[in-house]
Order: structure tokens, then sequence, then C-alpha cells
């Protein structure tokens, strides 16, 4: 199972044009208990992004000597032309969730927008539905990962068990090479939460028996 953002993502998203005013979108962002709104233009293409944070600059304008230049433009602010990011980042139906959930660490927000090839919006992924792949039943996690053995190495010489995610792998791979390999392999299987390493390696440096003086 390779989870991509189609997989998880909301199709029922909350959108706002250009020309929104800062408390429609306040409100919205209540009643729909969201951290964001899309802005899309006449054709249903995303423009741009209004945050929480975005919206929160207005509150700082209390004290504008803490802020910055673009968060005092922003505290200025009345529709969501005026307030949005942009462009905005976006993720495709078809990219890996690994990759929506490394933008959103590596940014620091909270939901993306997901557009199709014409960048019209087809729905929108938040951290929370990145996290649904961990749902993923442990009899089904380990079913993958015997399967994926089975398929790239020699069967029967690995267990597998699986608990709340955990995956626990014994066995004795011919080097320790494999042994790494196998368990990079493992830890990219969609739900596992951590891998424990109980592998049986072969000694690095071997002993060979010599002539006997």
């Amino acid at each position: 199972m390779n989870a991509t953002v189609k997989d998880v993502m909301t199709t029922a998203v909350v959108v706002v044009r250009r020309g929104a005013t800062f408390k429609e979108m306040a409100a919205a962002l209540r009643r729909y208990r969201v951290s964001a709104l899309p802005v899309v233009d006449a054709d249903g293409k995303v423009i741009g992004v209004v945050s929480e944070a975005d919206m929160l600059a207005k509150e700082a304008l209390t004290d504008p000597g803490v802020i910055d230049g673009l968060a005092l433009h922003k505290a200025g602010g009345l529709t969501a032309g005026d307030l949005m990011t942009h462009p905005a980042v976006t993720v495709r139906p078809e990219d890996s969730v690994e990759h929506a959930a490394r933008l959103m660490y590596n940014l620091r927000i909270k939901r993306l927008p997901v557009v199709d090839a014409g960048g019209g919006l087809v729905g929108v992924i938040s951290r929370t539905d990145l996290l649904a792949v961990y749902d993923r039943p442990d009899a089904e996690i380990r079913a993958e990962i015997e399967g994926l053995i089975r398929h790239e190495f020699l069967p029967g010489q690995f267990a597998v068990t699986v608990e709340d995610g955990v995956v626990t792998l014994a066995g004795s791979p011919e080097t320790a090479a494999l042994g790494h390999h196998i368990l990079g392999k493992v830890r990219h299987v969609q739900g596992v939460v951590a891998v424990r390493d109980q592998l049986s390696y072969p000694d690095v440096y071997p002993i060979v028996a010599g002539p006997v003086l």
C-alpha cells in the first residue's frame, strides 16, 4: 500500500473568493473549524490561501513595534486578496503522503490545497488526514511486509510481528547490508510507526581457520 494524497484528502472544501471580507472569513474559520481557507478565482483555480496566522496579524497591530512589514501590511487587510499568501503551496492528488507531510513539516503549515493539472481545486489535505495512514490494521501491515520479503528476499528466513503499528523483525540475513536494506524497506511500509531490529547479523570479520603451527 503506497498511500497518495487522494487516498486521505478531504473533498468537501470551504473556499473564499478574492473579495471575501475579513468578517466573512473569520466566521467561516470558526463555523467550519478549519485553520485556513483556499482562495479561488472564477474558474475554481487556487490563487492563494488565507490562514489563521494571516488574520491574527490584525490583533498584533495593537503593538505594531513587534511585527514585521509584511505582517503590518496584512494587519491592514480587509479582504482575502489583501490577506492571502500567494502563490499557494499546493500538492497533486497523485503525490505521496510523505511528500505532503514533508511540505507541512518544513513550511510549518497545517493544510494544503490539492489541485489538478490545471490548478483547479479538488480537495484539501490536513495534518490530521495524513495521520490516517496509521489507522491501518496490524494484520494488513504484516501481510504487506511478508509479501515484500517473499517477493524481494528469501522467504522463511524472517519472522514478522506487528503490534500497534510497531514492527519486530527477526531472522538471519546473509549479510549486514542485506539486513539494513530490508529494515529500510519495512520502515517505508504505510502505517508502520517504528521498526524493532532483532536480526542476527553475521560476523563482520569471520574467523578463518589457519594451519596449526
